[in-house]
C-alpha cells in the first residue's frame, strides 16, 4: 500500500510539473490576444486583464454563479449520460461484428444532423428546460465515444487475452485487467473530445432555448453589445472544462494506464 501510494504521489508530481507547458501555451493564447486588443481596440475584443476583472466580477455575483453552475451540471449530466451509453454500446458492438455492421450507417445519419438541429428537435419534444440541453448532449456527443469504445475493442491485442487464459484466468478478469486497459487507450480521447462537445453544446442550446445559464447570459451581453462579458461568460465555461477534464477524466485515465509507466525506464520519455 505504501509503494502504490507513492507511486501515485510520484505520478501526481509530474504531473503538475508538466503544466508549465500548458501555462506556456496560455500565455501565449494571451499575448496574441492582446495583440488583437491593440489592432482592433477594446470594443472588438476587449483586453485579457479587463476580461479577467468582468470574469473576477461576474464570480462575486451569486446570481452568475448559480447560472454557471447551473450550465456545469446540464454539461455534466449530458456527459455522463453519453459516456454510459456510449461505452456500453461501443463495447457491445466492438464484440458483435454484426452489431458494428448494422449501427455504421446509424452513426453516419446521426453524426451527419448539426447540433444545432437537435436543439430545435428537443425544444420541440421536451420544450426549453434541462432535458433540452441532456437530450441535445446526448445525441450530438454518444456516437463519438461509441466509436472510441469500438476502435479500442477491435484493435486490442488478442494474444494477451490468450495468454492471461492460458494462465488461468476468467472472461471477466481477462477482461477488467486486460481488455479495458487497451480499450481506456482509445476511449479516453473519445471521451474528451464528448466532454468538449457537452460544454459547446449545452451552452449552444441554453443560448437558443433562453433556458438560462451561461447560455442565457450570453445572449443578455449580446443584446447589451457587452463584448467583455460576453468573453468573460466563456472564459469562465472554458475554466469549467478544464476544471472537470482535470478533475475527473486526466486522473481516471492516468490509473488505467499505469502500465505505460511500468514499462519504461525512470525518467526516460518516449
Amino acid at each position: 500500500m505504501l509503494w502504490v501510494g507513492l507511486d501515485r504521489l510520484a505520478r501526481l508530481g509530474r504531473f503538475l510539473w508538466s503544466g508549465w507547458a500548458g501555462l506556456a501555451g496560455l500565455a501565449l493564447l494571451a499575448a496574441l490576444w492582446q495583440a488583437g486588443h491593440e489592432a482592433y481596440g477594446a470594443f472588438i475584443l476587449p483586453a485579457p486583464l479587463e476580461t479577467l476583472a468582468a470574469a473576477a466580477r461576474l464570480l462575486t455575483d451569486g446570481s452568475a454563479r448559480a447560472m454557471l453552475a447551473t450550465t456545469v451540471e446540464r454539461a455534466v449530466t449530458g456527459f455522463a449520460l453519453c459516456a454510459l451509453a456510449g461505452t456500453v454500446a461501443g463495447v457491445a458492438a466492438g464484440y458483435s461484428p454484426a452489431t458494428l455492421r448494422i449501427a455504421r450507417p446509424i452513426l453516419t445519419v446521426i453524426l451527419g444532423v448539426p447540433p444545432i438541429a437537435w436543439i430545435v428537435l428537443a425544444m420541440i419534444w421536451f420544450g426549453t428546460g434541462d432535458g433540452t440541453v441532456a437530450i441535445t448532449i446526448l445525441i450530438s456527443a454518444t456516437p463519438i465515444v461509441f466509436v472510441g469504445a469500438v476502435e479500442g475493442v477491435v484493435t486490442r491485442d488478442r494474444g494477451l487475452d490468450a495468454m492471461a487464459k492460458a494462465f488461468g484466468a476468467g472472461p471477466v478478469r481477462r477482461f477488467t485487467h486486460v481488455a479495458v486497459r487497451q480499450i481506456a487507450a482509445h476511449l479516453f480521447p473519445a471521451l474528451l473530445l464528448a466532454l468538449g462537445t457537452a460544454f459547446k453544446v449545452a451552452v449552444m442550446a441554453e443560448l437558443l432555448a433562453n433556458a438560462g445559464g451561461v447560455g442565457g447570459a450570453l445572449a443578455r451581453a449580446r443584446a447589451m453589445l457587452d463584448v467583455a462579458e460576453a468573453l468573460a461568460w466563456v472564459s469562465l465555461a472554458v475554466a469549467a472544462l478544464i476544471l472537470v477534464e482535470y478533475g475527473l477524466i486526466r486522473p481516471a485515465r492516468a490509473e488505467l494506464e499505469r502500465w505505460r509507466d511500468a514499462a519504461a525506464p525512470w525518467g526516460v520519455k518516449r
